[in-house]
């Protein structure tokens, strides 16, 4: 009769461990792939109408018919300024927790969720606002020439709406 050594016994639980444990490796694995591949697919395969817009392409023909570098640096103090007023993670919960106290209500307190569509209003004004003024400070930095390039490309893309949804790399 053989008798197995605890060293033997141990590899034997260790390797029905390591088995198991590839079997869940191996189907997390694959769920990884797929979920990086569709990330990957949609922002390299869907037509622009479905992607979110960046921050530097939301305002539509006026931005669209600004130059590249215009863009990039006009997105890049939106960026900016937007974190600086930008409320916390607690206060926007807050904000929604009292949105929520308002639909629960009974009866319902129309008052109290008019305060927060208030607020919201309230901060995309001011965002905007941030937008057109730094719109407006980049305008007055150009040159007669690239005024009229900018007053060119945004003729041309209101006559072809359908260009602003790629809009090309311009100098």
């Amino acid at each position: 009769m053989t008798r197995t050594s605890d060293t033997e016994k141990s590899s034997v639980r260790t390797g029905g461990a390591s088995r198991r444990l590839r079997w869940l490796l191996v189907p997390s694995l694959a769920l990884n792939l797929l979920v990086v591949g569709a990330v990957v697919g949609h922002a390299v395969f869907d037509e622009p109408d479905r992607k979110v817009p960046r921050v530097d392409r939301i305002g539509g023909p006026l931005t669209f018919a600004l130059s590249h570098d215009d863009r990039k640096e006009i997105g890049k103090a939106l960026r900016q300024q937007y974190r600086q007023g930008r409320p916390t993670r607690a206060q926007i919960q807050e904000e929604y927790q009292q949105a929520i106290t308002a639909l629960r209500a009974d009866p319902y307190d129309r008052a109290g969720l008019e305060a927060v569509f208030a607020a919201q209003l309230a901060g995309a004004t001011e965002r905007v606002a941030i937008g057109q003024r730094l719109l407006l400070e980049r305008i007055a930095q150009m040159s007669s020439e690239e005024r009229r390039a900018f007053a060119d490309r945004l003729e041309e893309g209101l006559e072809h709406p359908e260009r602003f949804g790629r809009p090309e790399k311009r100098p």
